[in-house]
C-alpha cells in the first residue's frame, strides 16, 4: 500500500509539476519551417540569463583572485580588461544560445573570424600595448617615481595605464611611451634597486699639477655639496693621461637622481673656484706644430746673382 502511494506520488510529481514545468519553459514562438527553424522560448531566454550572471560571477571571482594583492589604482587599470573579456563572454553565450535556438550560426562564426583576424592585425601594437601593461603591473618593474631613462632622455614616471606609461622630463615636458618599449627596447631604471645612484664629474688638470692635491681639492668640492651622500664616500680616480690634461673624475652618491645637472652644475663651479685658488690650471687642448724646411724646397730655390 505504502509503495503504491509512492509511486503515485512519483506520477503526480514527474507529469504534473514538472511537467507543467517543462511546458511553461517550452512556451514561446518558432519561427520558419523545415530545417530553418528557429525556436524561441522562455526557458532559453531563461539560458541566456542565467548565463551572463554566471559569466559575470566568474568573472568577477577571477578579478578579486589576481588583484587581491594589488592597491586600489592597479585593482582599477584591472575593471577595463575585465569588461573586455566579460563581452566577449557575453558574445560566446549569444551565439552558442543561438545555435541551440537552430539558427546556422557558421556564416556568423566565419565572418567574425575574418573580421577579428583583420582587427587582430590592425591592433597588433595595441594588444601588445596592453598585455605589456598587464605584466608590468603584476611584475612591479617600473613604479610610479621611478627614474628611467629611454632614447636619451631622462624622465620620472608618474603614471602607469595598461596601454601607456607617462614620465616627465627634466624639461618638465611630458613623454607618453607605449608599454611594449618596455618589453622590447632596452630602458635604464636609475631606481629599481634603490633610490641611492653614482655619478661623476669629469675634470682635467694641466701636466705638471699636484695630483695628490687634486684628489684632496676635488674630495672637498663634493663633500660640502647639498644632496650629496657623506655614505658611501665620494672618491677620485685618475682615469688617463690625455693629450693636453691629466684627467680625473671624482664620484659621489645621490638620491635625486633625477635633479643630477643642477647637482653637477654646482659642483663644476666649486671646482672651477678651488682651482683658481689653489693655482692648479684646467688646460685647453693644444697641439705643437714644428715647421721644417726641405732641403729639395732649399735647393731649388733660386740664387741671386750681384752685378
Amino acid at each position: 500500500m505504502q509503495q503504491k502511494v509512492e509511486d503515485q506520488i512519483t506520477e503526480v510529481v514527474k507529469e504534473d509539476i514538472w511537467g507543467g514545468i517543462q511546458d511553461f519553459l517550452n512556451l514561446g514562438f518558432t519561427y520558419g519551417s523545415g530545417d530553418k527553424t528557429i525556436h524561441i522560448t522562455i526557458g532559453l531566454l531563461l539560458l541566456v540569463i542565467i548565463s551572463f550572471l554566471l559569466a559575470s560571477f566568474l568573472l568577477k571571482g577571477l578579478r578579486l583572485l589576481f588583484t587581491r594583492k594589488m592597491n586600489t589604482t592597479d585593482k582599477l587599470k584591472f575593471i577595463s580588461v575585465f569588461k573586455f573579456i566579460k563581452y566577449i563572454t557575453y558574445i560566446i553565450v549569444v551565439f552558442a544560445v543561438l545555435s541551440i535556438a537552430g539558427v546556422n550560426v557558421t556564416p556568423f562564426l566565419a565572418a567574425s573570424a575574418a573580421l577579428l583576424v583583420g582587427l587582430g592585425l590592425a591592433l597588433q601594437e595595441l594588444f601588445q600595448d596592453v598585455i605589456a601593461g598587464i605584466y608590468i603591473i603584476l611584475d612591479k618593474s617600473l613604479l610610479v617615481g621611478d627614474v628611467i631613462e629611454t632614447e636619451d632622455k631622462v624622465a620620472r614616471v608618474i603614471e602607469i595605464k595598461l596601454r601607456t606609461t607617462r614620465a616627465i622630463t627634466r624639461d618638465d615636458k611630458i613623454i607618453i611611451i607605449p608599454n611594449h618599449k618596455f618589453i622590447t627596447d632596452t630602458i635604464f631604471n636609475y631606481t629599481q634597486n634603490q633610490n641611492m645612484t653614482r655619478e661623476a664629474v669629469k675634470v682635467g688638470v694641466a701636466y705638471g699639477s699636484d695630483t695628490r692635491l687634486v684628489e684632496k681639492l676635488l674630495i672637498q668640492c663634493v663633500k660640502g655639496q647639498q644632496g650629496v651622500h657623506e655614505s658611501p664616500e665620494p672618491f677620485v680616480l685618475f682615469e688617463d693621461f690625455g693629450d693636453s690634461s691629466l684627467n680625473f673624475g671624482v664620484y659621489f652618491f645621490l638620491s635625486d637622481s633625477f635633479s643630477d645637472p643642477r647637482i653637477k652644475s654646482a659642483i663644476r663651479f666649486e671646482i672651477d673656484k678651488t682651482f683658481r685658488d689653489n693655482n692648479i690650471t684646467i688646460p685647453f687642448p693644444q697641439r705643437d706644430v714644428h715647421l721644417f724646411q726641405s732641403q729639395i724646397a732649399a735647393a731649388g730655390e733660386p740664387k741671386l746673382k750681384a752685378d
